[in-house]
Formats: structure tokens, C-alpha cells, sequence
């Protein structure tokens, strides 16, 4: 008679339980309600709240919870949840005539931090996140070689090891079942460092001397300039020289020009004497032939 009860318990349980349905957040998941038709009234259920009833009249009535703007139904009984999100997980309950059919949805995430490849020698950590697990069941990680690591949902990777790469699972069980979710993870050596040796005692040094790992920056770099500061420096040298260039060929001009009229003016003014000489020794000559002429000391009768 025990076992008789034992037995009942466990069918009842697998039947309370039903289909499990493993999405991640963001995703559409379907979940298929048991009974392919209905011939007088369907209903789905959500941890209890009501989501939305169908019957033979085609007037479908939905809920209020947040769950109703995010749904469609398929195949007349199945229940289609667009963008998954972590507060969806749970029991999802369908009831087709009077008949009910449990299910569970359980949202899966899965990451590593820092996310990218991992460095060899640094320390990552690896998340499982599950939402809609039972109280009592486990979540744990397994290594690329299947073996596990740990007995949690986090997994601590100090320091990063080469047999750290691979895809990582995160083992979890329902209803008696167990469940996982992959990530893969690359592991990669860190980017090799150069120093450069000084070349004389008597030189400053750049780096510090407790630092055996800097290294002696580029002229650019020292002066903290990139090429497109150092062409627009370019450039404005070069209008400096032009406008400077400019300056000196147009007073050059002015030299030239003042240079012109001061001899311009020295050749009038050697003409006007020149003029004014000529003009004396004609006046000079015709006093004398007068004088021949008439003589001063004579008297006219």
C-alpha cells in the first residue's frame, strides 16, 4: 500500500510540472498547450493571473498583466510570447474544456566578465542565471573537459588558464531533469611589451628608471601632437612665409618707386638750371653787341 501511495505522488508531481520550456531573455518562446483544439472555451493562466480566454464565439478577452501586450495564440491553443523577459518565468497554465496542463518556462542567462576574449593570467567571472528553478534545485559549471567546477551558479577564474578555453555549461535541474546552457570562451596571450635600452648615462631619461617595462615614445608622441596638428601647423607656416614674402616685394616697389621720383625731379631741376644758365649767356651776349653798337659815352646829335 506505501508504494501504491509513492507511486501516485511522483506521477502527480511529473504532472504538476509538464513541459519545460528553456528561452533567454529577449527571445520568443512557444508554449504548446496539450490539446490541440477546443470545443467550448480555452484559458491561460500565468502563476494564477489571467492572461487570456477564447471561446467558440471567436471573441477572444485578455488580461491586464504585462504579459497580454506580448502574446499571440497559435494553433488555436498554443501561447506565443514575443520578447521574453526574466518576470515571464514561472507556471504557465492552460485549461482546454475544464481540463488544466501545467508548464514551466525558465529564462537562461549566461556571461563572463570581463566579456570579449580573456587574458591569460588575468581573472574572469562566469554568471548562470535562472529564473523559474524550484527552491530546491542546483546550478553548477562544468569545464570544457566536463568536469565541474565549483557547486554555484558563479564561477571565480583566478588566474585564467590556457584549459579555461573552450564552451563552458551551466548545469541546472527541474523536475528531475537536468539542463544546461553553453559559452564559449577564448582565452588569448596578453599584447607583449618593448622597452628600449639608454643609450648614454649623461641623457634624460624618459621613462623611469623603476619601470623595466615603458618605452621611449616617438617624437610625436613626446610632443603629445598628431599628424593632422602637425599639417595644420604646416599650413600656417606656410601663409606666414607667403604674407611676409608679400610685405617685402611691395616695400621693395615703394623703394623703387620713391628711388624714381626723386630722379625724375633731380632732371627737372638740372634742365630748369640748365635753361636758366642758357638764358644769362644769350642775355650777356646782346648786351654786349648793344654796347657795340651804342656806345655808352656817346652822345646822340
Amino acid at each position: 500500500m506505501k508504494t501504491i501511495v509513492q507511486f501516485w505522488f511522483v506521477l502527480g508531481a511529473l504532472s504538476a510540472t509538464g513541459t519545460v520550456i528553456i528561452t533567454k531573455s529577449g527571445e520568443k518562446a512557444m508554449i504548446t498547450c496539450g490539446e490541440g483544439s477546443f470545443s467550448n472555451k480555452l484559458l491561460w493562466y500565468h502563476r494564477g493571473n489571467f492572461i487570456v480566454e477564447n471561446n467558440v464565439r471567436g471573441f477572444p478577452r485578455k488580461g491586464t498583466v504585462d504579459i497580454t501586450k506580448r502574446f499571440n495564440l497559435k494553433k488555436e491553443t498554443d501561447l506565443e510570447i514575443l520578447g521574453v523577459k526574466e518576470e515571464d518565468a514561472g507556471q504557465f497554465t492552460c485549461v482546454v474544456d475544464g481540463t488544466s496542463h501545467e508548464h514551466t518556462l525558465l529564462v537562461v542567462s549566461v556571461w563572463a566578465s570581463p566579456s570579449g576574449d580573456l587574458l591569460l593570467g588575468s581573472e574572469a567571472t562566469l554568471q548562470c542565471q535562472v529564473k523559474g528553478l524550484d527552491q530546491g534545485s542546483t546550478v553548477q559549471w562544468k569545464r570544457p573537459d566536463g568536469s565541474a567546477y565549483g557547486e554555484s551558479h558563479t564561477a571565480q577564474l583566478r588566474p585564467v588558464d590556457r584549459s579555461y578555453a573552450g564552451t563552458w555549461k551551466c548545469m541546472f535541474s527541474f523536475g528531475g531533469k537536468e539542463y544546461s546552457e553553453s559559452l564559449h570562451i577564448s582565452v588569448k596571450e596578453p599584447a607583449p611589451t618593448t622597452s628600449e635600452p639608454v643609450t648614454s648615462k649623461g641623457s634624460k631619461d624618459i621613462c623611469n628608471p623603476t619601470c623595466p617595462n615603458c618605452t621611449t615614445p616617438s617624437a610625436a608622441q613626446l610632443l603629445g601632437l598628431n599628424w593632422l596638428l602637425w599639417v595644420t601647423v604646416g599650413v600656417v607656416v606656410l601663409l606666414v612665409c607667403v604674407i611676409v614674402l608679400c610685405k617685402r616685394i611691395r616695400r621693395r616697389k615703394s623703394v623703387m618707386d620713391q628711388a624714381s621720383m626723386s630722379c625724375l625731379h633731380s632732371s627737372v631741376t638740372w634742365g630748369r638750371a640748365r635753361c636758366a644758365a642758357t638764358t644769362s649767356v644769350t642775355s650777356r651776349r646782346i648786351s654786349s653787341k648793344c654796347l657795340l653798337v651804342f656806345p655808352a659815352d656817346r652822345t646822340v646829335m
